[in-house]
């Protein structure tokens, strides 16, 4: 049938559209309806003219339609009208929500396995995703239903317009320039016209009831076809195991930091910066520190396999166990008892490795963040949709795991926080270091000093707002301050691994080897490690920090050979005396050097980048503002700001573990972009900052107090204070 107008009523075609519905859909049967039906306010004798003549007959057809209109009818084509509706919010559920959360969780193989998730946990997860919302609307449907059928035809169109509405937020924010409310106004425009065509024609109902089939589809593909198929649906049970080629098998020890560029470490004489990481530069003392050395990719389920098999990504897969059945901990397995605590990978199988020591996490953080990425996913700016961003390690504390570590003797570390804030992995990795009669492998990936960035370098938390940005002039510059705070805790947390090797005796007996995956870029225009980081900026992105110390090694020593990150599983093996049983694309440390200075490094799996260079200079620091320090006195005001999270200023709990070392707020307009901003604390400067350009979040700033000397248990005061070209302040009235 060719569309037509809907108030060309066809009483032969029970189509499910409100457009076209039929009295015979409002009863299913074609009979009069009883009138003493539920709403009806209509008798029968006021549909029947008095005189009984034509005239009377057409106002009393009149008037039983506008009664059918008001009353709800369960029958037959009720039913089929209300299973019609249901297809139609399907279909747009799915291509709204199911398809670009699904989409962007089958890439994301980590996400589930950072949060621990099994396989039930997972199936639940999408079904939740696929079924959870089409249900709820059409359960929403069912009771409008009950005020009658124009309320019911109306919450459809509502329902119908507000799904397309956000469907075209997502297109737009993908192939338009615009945003914010601009978006939303051309979004509420879509939305409406497909709600009026839905009520004129035929054609884009029929459409949405066959494309109802979508989620099933998004759902297939996401099992069968994207990279976290493999973590629902293993497939195998890990490689052959290696061949011992002698009699020695010391001891492993291997600590995989995160996101660790090389030049973050560094001082103006390229060595270790002991003054800032002295446990790095301890580390450095006793161990051969490969300072040319390059990681894979800077994309960690990339990076670390390649790390762990010796080989260049060359697809992309989840890093599984199914997908990479030839690694380290295979290769180990036959000879080595395994302890591992991976974080977003799974390469450890189980029939090598131990079940994790850290509790499960369950489906309720995978249904909040979940809930996070779709509000990233509809949202109508620009915002980072990565579930990476969810990666915290959970604290001992919250982990409910005991520390191994004493109580610090540094007169520094003011609050003791150490024991509760560490992470649940690194407690756990430290308790598994006790020696054993069988060579034994202990291995930790950790996710520090990665983002998010909460530690001091005491080890004391902060909380911060997750919507900054870490992009544009001033963020890069609170990013990297950040970065290196946490950094300073992550050497702290180096030093606890050291003092507890020493302690357990496996300092001289084993293999040591501390390295990480790769960097982050923190210059302006280039933040990340992307493919655009990785060309403008490979000393950030590339280089990280490797050293290895042999069994019984004295002294330490620096090698600037050509390292590639592939060349890591070799020379553990050879250092095991494992004989690894595949081929691998790097080269242990034991061979001689590569003679090609050429590195590549991987932003695709198959596609290789070529960087060039050698061992990077440290990054100049910034000087610290000469106002960093002082002690303010009286000021003039100066207008009016708002900051964030004050109520933590009022009640500093020094056995908390928890600082409000992040100060945020905004600014009136009047204020200009890169104005100075001092931010001071019980009377003290404690830093300087830049107002930075209008942003969603409003005329902004942001200042990290990573000196917690500045706080004093209970009651904290705060001050603002405009500085001026001169280096004058004038005071901000804090709301």
């Amino acid at each position: 049938m060719a569309d037509r107008p809907t108030d060309a009523i066809d009483p032969t075609d029970a189509g499910p559209t409100d457009a076209d519905a039929t009295d015979t859909d409002m009863t299913g049967t074609g009979a009069d309806p009883d009138t003493t039906g539920t709403g009806a306010d209509v008798t029968r004798a006021d549909m029947t003219g008095a005189d009984g003549t034509g005239a009377g007959r057409v106002e009393a057809a009149q008037a039983e339609r506008r009664w059918r209109l008001r009353t709800w009818s369960w029958g037959w084509g009720g039913w089929r009208a209300e299973g019609g509706r249901v297809l139609e919010v399907t279909a747009l559920v799915g291509l709204a929500v199911t398809q670009p959360l699904l989409d962007v969780l089958g890439r994301s193989p980590d996400f589930f396995l950072f949060h621990r998730a099994d396989r039930g946990e997972i199936l639940l997860l999408v079904a939740l995703v696929a079924v959870v919302p089409t249900v709820a609307l059409g359960l929403l449907g069912l009771l409008t239903g009950l005020a009658g059928r124009l309320t019911r035809a109306a919450t459809h169109t509502l329902l119908l317009g507000l799904l397309v509405g956000a469907l075209a937020v997502q297109v737009g924010r993908h192939v338009t320039p615009l945003r914010g409310v601009p978006l939303l106004l051309a979004a509420a425009v879509a939305g409406a016209g497909a709600a009026l065509a839905h009520r004129r024609w035929r054609t884009p109902g029929r459409v949405l009831r066959v494309a109802a089939v979508g989620p099933l589809i998004f759902v297939g593909l996401f099992l069968f076809a994207s990279p976290t198929g493999p973590v629902v649906l293993p497939r195998g049970d890990g490689g052959a195991a290696g061949t011992a080629v002698g009699d020695l098998h010391p001891p492993v020890v291997m600590l995989v930091l995160d996101e660790l560029p090389l030049v973050s470490l560094l001082d103006s004489d390229g060595g270790i910066d002991a003054a800032r990481f002295p446990h790095f530069a301890e580390l450095a003392a006793g161990s051969t520190w490969y300072r040319n050395s390059t990681g894979v990719s800077g994309w960690t389920p990339y990076a670390l396999p390649a790390m762990l098999t010796g080989r260049y990504p060359a697809q992309p897969y989840a890093p599984h166990y199914s997908h990479y059945p030839d690694n380290l901990f295979t290769a180990f397995g036959g000879l080595y008892d395994i302890r591992a605590e991976e974080s977003i990978t799974r390469l450890c199988p189980p029939s090598r490795c131990e079940q994790p020591v850290t509790p499960e996490q369950g489906i309720g953080v995978l249904v909040r963040e979940t809930g996070t990425l779709a509000r990233q996913i509809t949202a109508p700016h620009d915002s980072r949709i990565d579930p990476e961003d969810s990666y915290r390690e959970r604290t001992a504390e919250e982990a409910g795991i005991d520390a191994a570590e004493p109580v610090p003797s540094d007169p520094k570390f003011r609050w003791d926080s150490l024991n509760v804030n560490q992470p649940a992995r690194f407690t756990s990795f430290l308790n598994s270091l006790t020696p054993s009669t069988r060579p034994t492998l202990h291995f930790l990936h950790l996710l520090m000093p990665h983002s998010p960035w909460a530690y001091l370098p005491s080890g004391a938390r902060y909380e911060a707002p997750e919507d900054f940005p870490n992009e544009g002039r001033g963020w890069v510059d609170l990013a990297r301050q950040r970065h290196l705070a946490q950094l300073g805790y992550t050497d702290r947390l180096i030093g606890e691994t050291i003092r507890t090797l020493r302690a357990s005796g496996l300092w001289d007996r084993a293999l040591v080897v501390v390295t990480a995956d790769h960097g982050v870029s923190f210059t302006e225009g280039a933040q990340g490690r992307g493919e655009g980081a990785i060309r403008a900026t490979p000393e950030q992105v590339a280089w990280v920090p490797t050293f290895v110390r042999t069994p019984g090694q004295r002294a330490g020593r620096v090698d600037d050979r050509n390292w590639e990150h592939v060349d890591l599983l070799p020379t553990i093996a050879d250092e095991a005396a494992i004989r690894l049983p595949w081929r691998v694309d790097g080269r242990s440390a034991r061979q001689t050097p590569r003679t090609d200075p050429g590195k590549v490094f991987y932003d695709r799996p198959s596609q290789p980048i070529a960087i060039h260079g050698g061992v990077p200079a440290a990054l100049p620091s910034p000087a610290p503002h000469p106002l960093v320090g002082t002690t303010v006195g009286d000021a003039p005001p100066g207008g009016t700001a708002i900051v964030g999270g004050q109520d933590a200023f009022r009640a500093v709990d020094p056995d908390d573990g928890r600082l409000p070392a992040m100060v945020w707020g905004t600014v009136p307009d009047q204020v200009a972009d890169g104005t100075s901003l001092a931010v001071a604390v019980n009377g003290v400067v404690a830093a300087v900052v830049p107002v930075v350009a209008p942003d969603p979040g409003g005329r902004r700033f942001a200042a990290l107090l990573a000196d917690d000397k500045l706080f004093r248990p209970g009651a904290n005061r705060l001050d603002l204070y405009l500085v001026d070209a001169a280096g004058d302040l004038r005071r901000l009235t804090v709301t």
